[in-house]
């Protein structure tokens, strides 16, 4: 063990390491690339994140910068949980410390994970309405800020946190709050980066009205810091949305406060497969005006490719080769809204399947839930890397955008089934790469770009579900336009003067780095 990593294990109750096992395995995420760390960091408090970022902080002074990287689950698709100096993990920051069940509030470490959380409400009837990864932690769902499965209903995990505590880069702890001018004045004649926050925000806000305006017209777009139309609103400002898809370049989230909801029923399920998407798109406009938990939409090559497996989906797709599959799931009102869609069944197609949930046919629909599980892991000679997962794509251009698809699919030679959710408007495609291809990263390179290209020409958006990372930067950092790289630099700089906080993504990404840092070898296990 080198000096450094000894000299921080005196600092920290947590521990440090710079043994090449730790390092190797936190050179990989969820996405296709790798990049070695030089320490990984498992602090057990508040306290630890903020000597191990007032030490690094301080190093700047003379002149050695050590990149800081903070990781959760390690889920993310886009690189963003990768770095080359320090990687503080979450992984024992996970209790949850207080609970109000009657004011459903609960306050939590960051690297609680969201079936931990979630399992520790139900006891007292309550849920936070994420559907997302088990594996997830809160303060990687705030970072990442993902519009999950059920966001279409629920929102997402930005409308569940009441407050968080952050570790600032030169380590200083703070509590976010809404503030009134007055407040925002009395913060900002303090002597602490805080203080300076509070005091200089306020007037990047005001210069940049006209860009922060153009920002929030593109609402699903989470590239750059977005969430700055939320932050002055009303007379009050709150530093809270900054946070939220910042990816941990603008401070450590440590401890988060959030709003829980009573746990709903047991969800209904309805499953339908149509022979085009013309007529699957008429089913899922109405389905949507039903206000279900989930609406997805996928592409059946994805469902025969698990069948293919022995999985038992006849009751599904019995004599149906090409088409899509609709799954719908009502968490509110499910034997309600079952009668409306049997009421109007006439309505649709006699080609078109319909499986209503029932305790005969639920096993069936068990299984096409997991039939993505099934196509994303059995692989051979090769993976389905996430290159272009997570995008926008507005309900009414997804006819062209598959046009569009079939046209790239054949250039490419690559089998492009697309799938995501309709009520949210969050696709993913997922082919098959052979990362041990010569020419692996020349196709990936290639793919993203075209991808992105026609996401675009239908009006969609590459970073419209997660943040752009490492990955998707190589495209959003040149598409971005100058007023904006320009507010999202000062914001920056204001949290992050010396540039430590996960520097080598968003804005700091570079082309050349990400792109020659594409693993080489297949992954051994698939984080879905």
């Amino acid at each position: 063990m080198g000096k450094i990593a000894k000299y921080l294990n005196q600092l920290v109750v947590g521990n440090v390491f710079d043994e090449q096992e730790v390092l190797d395995y936190y050179s990989t995420d969820n996405s296709a690339l790798k990049i070695k760390p030089r320490f990984v960091a498992f602090p057990e408090s508040t306290d630890d994140i903020q000597k191990l970022l007032k030490f690094f902080n301080q190093l700047t002074a003379k002149e050695i910068n050590v990149p800081i990287t903070i990781r959760g689950s390690g889920s993310d698709d886009t690189g963003a949980c990768l770095g080359s100096g320090l990687i503080i993990s979450t992984k024992k920051l996970n209790r949850m410390l207080e609970i109000d069940p009657r004011g459903r509030l609960v306050r939590v470490q960051s690297g609680i994970t969201l079936k931990e959380l979630n399992t520790a409400l139900s006891v007292s009837g309550l849920t936070i309405p994420i559907d997302g990864k088990d594996n997830e932690t809160i303060g990687g769902l705030i970072s990442n800020c993902p519009t999950d499965k059920s966001a279409g209903k629920y929102g997402g995990i930005i409308n569940f946190v009441d407050r968080i505590e952050v570790v600032l880069a030169n380590g200083e702890c703070i509590a976010t709050n809404r503030f009134r001018r007055y407040a925002v004045a009395k913060k900002a004649v303090e002597k602490t980066l805080e203080g300076e926050i509070y005091r200089k925000l306020p007037k990047i806000i005001d210069t940049n009205e006209k860009t922060i305006q153009d920002i929030e017209k593109r609402a699903k777009d989470m590239s750059g810091y977005p969430k700055i139309v939320e932050v002055y609103k009303r007379d009050v400002l709150d530093l809270m949305p900054l946070f939220f898809g910042a990816q941990g370049t603008l401070g450590v989230i440590s401890e988060v406060i959030l709003r829980a909801v009573p746990l709903k029923s047991k969800p209904v399920r309805i499953v339908a497969t149509f022979k085009d998407f013309k007529k699957a798109k008429k089913f899922l406009d109405f389905m949507d005006e039903l206000t279900p938990k989930r609406l997805e939409l996928y592409d059946l090559k994805i469902i025969m490719r698990a069948k293919a497996t022995g999985k038992n989906l006849d009751g599904v797709i019995k004599k149906l080769e090409d088409g899509y599959v609709v799954f719908v799931s009502f968490d509110e009102k499910g034997n309600n809204n079952l009668k409306k869609v049997m009421a109007r069944r006439d309505e649709f197609p006699r080609n078109a399947r319909f499986l209503f949930e029932s305790d005969e046919n639920r096993s069936i629909i068990d299984e096409l839930e997991n039939s993505l599980t099934t196509y994303l892991t059995y692989v051979k000679d090769g993976e389905r890397v996430p290159i272009l997962t997570n995008f926008y794509l507005p309900a009414w251009n997804i006819e062209s955008f598959l046009d569009d698809l079939k046209v790239l699919g054949e250039k490419l030679q690559l089998d492009l089934a697309l799938y995501g959710s309709y009520a949210s408007s969050i696709y993913h495609l997922r082919p098959i790469f052979n990362l041990e291809d010569d020419s692996f990263n020349k196709k990936a390179t290639t793919f993203l770009k075209a991808g992105a290209y026609i996401i675009g020409r239908q009006g969609g958006q590459l970073a419209g579900g997660t943040p752009e990372g490492r990955l998707k930067a190589v495209v959003t950092n040149a598409d971005m336009p100058e007023a904006e790289v320009k507010l999202y630099n000062e914001i920056k700089n204001l949290f992050d003067k010396n540039g430590i906080l996960n520097p080598e993504i968003k804005l700091g990404a570079s082309s050349k780095y990400t792109l020659t840092h594409f693993r080489s070898t297949n992954s051994p296990k698939i984080m879905l």
